[in-house]
């Protein structure tokens, strides 16, 4: 038997095990309606993970097929819009992730001081905890909760912003840290949020969280900004829709403002806009431009 045979058979397996038909005509029809929702490129691997998912979502709105599910999603139903982005979203984010990121972020901060007001945009913040680690790296860097500094922490998924409001983690999620670390920026659960930590309301008062589609003509976010991270989500963007994005950023950013990127990204495409300073850290290749307002 075939290679290719031997794959058609798995497929026809799995197609007799589903609880829904799903076509071809149905994942092509997905992969568009995200790509142009929120520029995410699904690739053809993806066609099981996009099955499991969206299958609840046809549970719950009583659809009998994808095809009368896609169909409601057309017809404009905003609600169902939210779900269907949250539900093809993905969301990996931890404490302190890619680490040597926050004392080059420290550096910086101590560089610009607190003569003024800086402010940072976490522009893919998922559950929170970049957001969280970039307020408590400002705060251990200038010695207080009492300081100049304002975070931007946005998403477009609805239901992970929640989480990230909400400040609520697993005990599990902080065990990488001191424990000194841990007791200076967080409550511990009692009774039955034993297991779980709260991130402080002093940290808390730092961020301010909102939704942003980043592929939005416009964003409800104005410069000058000294830092932004945009870390991990632009792999899930061509190289057209990443241009695009950067090219946002630029005019956004101080002259000596940093762009954080993620360990797999690389902008090299975007050189008439940034370059690189450090590794995954951008800056903008052209700084006697104007600051924008």
């Amino acid at each position: 038997m075939s290679y290719l045979s031997m794959g058609y058979g798995i497929r026809m397996d799995v197609e007799h095990t589903r609880e829904f038909h799903f076509t071809e005509q149905d994942f092509q029809c997905i992969r568009k309606l995200i790509h142009e929702h929120a520029g995410i490129s699904l690739g053809e691997s993806k066609r099981e993970l996009v099955y499991s998912r969206l299958v609840r979502r046809l549970r719950a709105t009583g659809a009998k097929t994808f095809a009368e599910y896609l169909n409601r999603l057309q017809h404009g139903d905003k609600a169902e819009w939210e779900a269907f982005t949250n539900s093809l979203t993905t969301n990996m984010t931890s404490f302190f992730r890619e680490a040597h990121h926050f004392p080059l972020l420290a550096d910086h901060l101590r560089k610009l001081g607190t003569a003024q007001q800086i402010v940072l945009w976490c522009s893919a913040c998922s559950t929170g905890e970049e957001a969280y680690s970039i307020a408590m790296t400002a705060v251990d860097t200038f010695g207080g909760f009492d300081i100049p500094v304002r975070i931007v922490a946005s998403d477009l998924d609805t239901e992970v912003l929640k989480a990230a409001c909400d400040g609520r983690y697993k005990l599990e999620s902080v065990a990488g840290m001191p424990a000194q670390q841990v007791d200076k920026f967080f409550l511990h659960g009692k009774g039955e949020e034993v297991g779980c930590v709260r991130v402080r309301p002093e940290l808390q008062r730092l961020i301010s969280f909102r939704r942003i589609n980043l592929l939005d003509a416009g964003w409800p976010i104005h410069g000058p900004l000294d830092v932004i991270f945009c870390r991990n989500v632009m792999i899930y963007f061509g190289k057209d829709t990443q241009l695009a994005i950067l090219k946002k950023f630029a005019p956004l950013l101080r002259k000596d403002g940093l762009l954080f990127a993620g360990h797999s990204e690389s902008f090299h495409h975007a050189g008439a806009w940034f370059r690189l300073r450090e590794h995954t850290v951008y800056e903008l290749a052209n700084k006697s431009g104007a600051e924008y307002a």
